[in-house]
């Protein structure tokens, strides 16, 4: 998909295989979002909570964190913070400006960010990383985040605390002496660390970033690619180290990957980044993933140099496909109920093609005019599909093999194929819709039709317009993905709004407005959701097949409509 003049996209799988013998040869930056998955607020999530305080303590009214999602409420507040002549929601600056109104104080502001950090723990994404720094496929790391969850995974990993460096605002020289000595792996703290006395979390702070620091992630820029995950690119001072960077005369030789959740639009200034990249020669990319732990698990397996035995201890607990468990005491929902259901049956064998034809991008242009779903991989073009629709698509790029292929689902590339074949299948099914540029989401085709009436209960309502001219169409619906995990193929849905018609002008607008619609749904919401999907997706057994034809071949499934549960996080 093209998101800007210049700007490749790329798939989390394609991106999995580059790094698998370019991992040396990549440093990272982490924002927020790779830390989101341990549990920890997000930018936005702290700007909410910041607005919440200022009302709170100038107001002298009582509202409650939940509450904040009530329209009427979050009406009240955003006028008052408004009247402080502080920025609008979606603001560059807005973070920064929200917490230095509500701690002035450099010493206040290190300890709220200690309590927000209490008890933190590495995901399963950071323990890989880890993993990757210790079989060398990660050397060094940048991150605008103060937590120690990189350092505390490294422990775990390394069984020691002594081999990880890490510099802070407070030592910069530190940093710089290890980069020239290859003392790797390194962790470079950009703004600081929660028990810094130089935390950098104001406008001026981020503004005046560290020269130092600065100075050595530009010239970085010119030994190493990057992968960027988690950040937003909104801080001005690390995005124009990023961009002094491109200016160097061979910037970025291993490339630069910028991984962005699928379905979230790139900031204007990340895609000015990328296709400046792409025009001084440097491959860069858009990577869509699902979430950082899964993009790094997928790294881990791919690459035979990570010990698996070593991370498999710190590994999920295996999926449980049962009825609900219920938690002890007072209460009756699930410990942890999973988003996935079964794949009973699932295609067995697909067609090859062997033809003259670049990647996955080019074979699904390809597909798109005929009724085919097709991806590429190193064995030549997989598809499903009856023969005639087959043939005219690759036939203008020279078949010289067709046959079949034994699929493998625990492979990325093949899940990927099954994927949306089984996408394909539910939508002939019937009950859901495609939205355009967006191959994992699917919205009910007909919301007036009655199979929607208790999802609508849930929600109260399945779609409509956003913007004065309506510029934006909106849905309630899902997207979806298939992942292999404890000897079986789950597929996994995430109940969400899905949008159309969003553009650099518009997209905070629908930004807030899909965390308006989700932030209230807390237990017994989700639940309810989960309930109606899952048995949604099960219900649709009935000749769940992809196109339905006699010759060729077609994709047949079987969903299973009780969701995968788990007890406990790590072992």
């Amino acid at each position: 998909m093209e998101h800007g003049t210049n700007m490749r996209s790329i798939g989390q799988d394609d991106f999995a295989r580059r790094f698998s013998v370019r991992g040396a040869n990549l440093m990272w930056l982490l924002g927020a979002g790779a830390s989101n998955a341990a549990g920890l607020p997000t930018a936005h999530d702290l700007v909410v909570e910041f607005k919440r305080m200022l009302y709170l303590s100038q107001s002298g009214r009582s509202v409650q964190p939940g509450d904040i999602a009530e329209p009427a409420i979050r009406n009240r507040i955003e006028a008052h913070v408004e009247s402080l002549g502080l920025p609008e929601s979606g603001d560059p600056d807005e973070y920064a400006a929200y917490f230095e109104a509500a701690f002035p104080d450099e010493a206040d502001r290190a300890q709220f960010i200690d309590g927000q950090l209490a008890g933190a723990k590495p995901s399963y994404g950071h323990m890989a990383l880890a993993s990757l720094m210790s079989a060398g496929l990660c050397r060094l790391v940048w991150t605008t985040n103060f937590d120690t969850l990189v350092a505390d995974a490294c422990a775990a990993i390394f069984e020691t605390t002594g081999s990880l460096t890490t510099a802070t605002l407070d030592a910069p020289g530190l940093a710089r002496h290890a980069i020239a000595a290859d003392r790797w792996p390194i962790e470079v703290k950009l703004h600081g660390d929660f028990r810094s006395h130089r935390l950098k979390n104001t406008r001026d702070e981020l503004r005046g970033q560290d020269r130092e620091l600065r100075s050595m992630l530009v010239d970085s820029s010119a030994r190493f690619g990057l992968v960027v995950v988690g950040y937003s690119g909104r801080d001005d001072s690390v995005m124009s180290a990023l961009e002094d960077g491109l200016a160097k005369e061979k910037p970025f030789p291993a490339g630069l990957f910028w991984l962005q959740r699928d379905g979230d639009a790139p900031a204007a200034r990340v895609e000015e980044l990328l296709n400046r990249a792409v025009d001084a020669g440097v491959d860069a990319a858009l990577v869509e993933i699902e979430s950082f732990d899964e993009v790094m698990r997928g790294l881990a397996n791919l690459c035979d140099e990570v010990d698996e035995e070593v991370l498999s201890r710190f590994a999920l607990d295996p999926w449980h496909w049962s009825p609900a468990p219920r938690s002890p005491g007072r209460g009756s929902w699930p410990v942890v109920r999973l988003n996935a259901v079964p794949v009973l049956e699932v295609p067995t064998h697909c067609r090859r093609v062997e033809c003259e034809i670049g990647g996955t991008a080019e074979v699904r242009e390809a597909a798109k005019d005929a009724s085919v779903v097709a991806v590429r991989s190193r064995v030549g073009v997989l598809a499903f599909g009856s023969n005639v629709e087959v043939r005219r698509a690759f036939d203008p790029f020279g078949v010289t093999e067709f046959d079949l292929h034994a699929l493998d689902a625990g492979s990325q590339t093949e899940r990927g194929l099954l994927h949306d074949a089984l996408r394909a299948a539910l939508i002939r099914a019937g009950g859901l819709a495609a939205v355009p540029d967006n191959r994992r989401a699917l919205v009910p085709a007909e919301p007036r039709d009655p199979c929607w009436n208790p999802l609508r209960k849930i929600v109260k309502t399945l779609g409509g317009e956003l913007g004065t001219d309506d510029e934006i169409r909106w849905h309630e619906g899902i997207s979806t993905r298939l992942e292999w995990s404890q000897d079986r193929l789950w597929l996994v849905f995430n109940p969400r709004t899905v949008f159309e018609g969003v553009t650099d002008d518009n997209k905070a607008m629908a930004a807030d407005f899909a965390r308006e619609r989700t932030v209230r749904r807390y237990n017994r919401e989700l639940n309810g959701l989960l309930d109606f999907w899952s048995r949604f997706l099960g219900e649709a057994q009935e000749d769940l097949r992809a196109f339905g034809i006699g010759d060729g071949v077609d994709a047949a499934f079987r969903i299973g409509s009780t969701t995968a549960f788990s007890r406990r996080a790590f072992t």
